[in-house]
C-alpha cells in the first residue's frame, strides 16, 4: 500500500479511537472558564506552537474566551530564553500574566513532556506552575501523554498507530480536536463565515 493510503487509513483508526467523553469534559471546563471570566493560555513548541496560535484565534473569535499563546510574543519569548533559559520561558510568562485558579492552561504537545528524558521541560515547568496556583490543565498530546497526562485535568491522548508517525498524527489531531471544541454547540457563540 502506498504511503498516502496507509496514512489516511491510520487517520481513520485514530479518529475512531479518540476519547469523545474526554472532549466533552473539555467543553464543560471551557464553558465554566468562560462563565467565570477566566483566561485560557495555550502552550506549545514547534508545530504545536503554531497550532496554539491558531487555536487562540478560534477560542477568542468563535467562543468568546480570552486566550493567549506566549509564543505569539517572539520578543518576550526570545528575551526570556536568552536571559533566563528555555526551561522556564513559559512559567516566567505565566507568572507575569498573574495566572490564577480562575484561568486554565491548554497544552499542545507531541509527547506531553518528560523530565527524565529532558524533553519539553519548559512545558513541565509551566504545568507545575499552573498546578501550584490551582489552574485547570487541558491538553491534546501524543504518545503516552507524558507529564501533561499525569498532572492534567482534561487531557486527550492521540493514540499511536504508527511509532514512526507520532509527530504528524499528533499535530494534525491537535487541530481536529480544537476545531471540534470551538464548533461545539455548547461552546461556539459566533458563527463562522463559511
Amino acid at each position: 500500500m502506498a504511503h498516502p493510503q496507509t496514512y489516511m487509513k491510520q487517520v481513520q483508526e485514530i479518529a475512531a479511537a479518540i476519547d469523545g467523553q474526554a472532549i466533552e469534559a473539555m467543553v464543560r471546563e471551557l464553558v465554566a472558564l468562560r462563565s467565570r471570566g477566566g483566561r485560557l493560555f495555550l502552550l506549545g513548541v514547534g508545530g504545536s506552537a503554531a497550532n496554539a496560535s491558531h487555536a487562540v484565534n478560534d477560542f477568542r473569535k468563535l467562543c468568546g474566551i480570552e486566550a493567549y499563546a506566549p509564543t505569539d510574543n517572539v520578543s518576550e519569548l526570545t528575551a526570556r530564553t536568552n536571559d533566563e533559559g528555555w526551561e522556564t520561558v513559559f512559567a516566567g510568562w505565566l507568572k507575569i500574566s498573574r495566572l490564577t485558579a480562575e484561568d486554565a492552561i491548554f497544552v499542545f504537545s507531541v509527547g506531553g513532556g518528560n523530565l527524565e528524558k529532558n524533553v519539553s521541560v519548559n512545558l513541565l515547568r509551566a504545568l507545575d506552575a499552573a498546578k501550584a496556583v490551582g489552574s485547570k490543565i487541558l491538553g491534546v498530546v501524543g504518545r503516552d501523554g507524558g507529564h501533561a497526562a499525569k498532572v492534567g485535568d482534561n487531557i486527550v491522548v492521540i493514540p499511536t498507530v504508527d511509532p514512526n508517525l507520532v509527530t504528524p498524527h499528533t499535530e494534525a489531531f491537535q487541530a481536529v480536536v480544537w476545531h471540534c471544541l470551538v464548533s461545539h454547540p455548547d461552546l461556539q457563540i459566533q458563527a463562522t463565515k463559511w
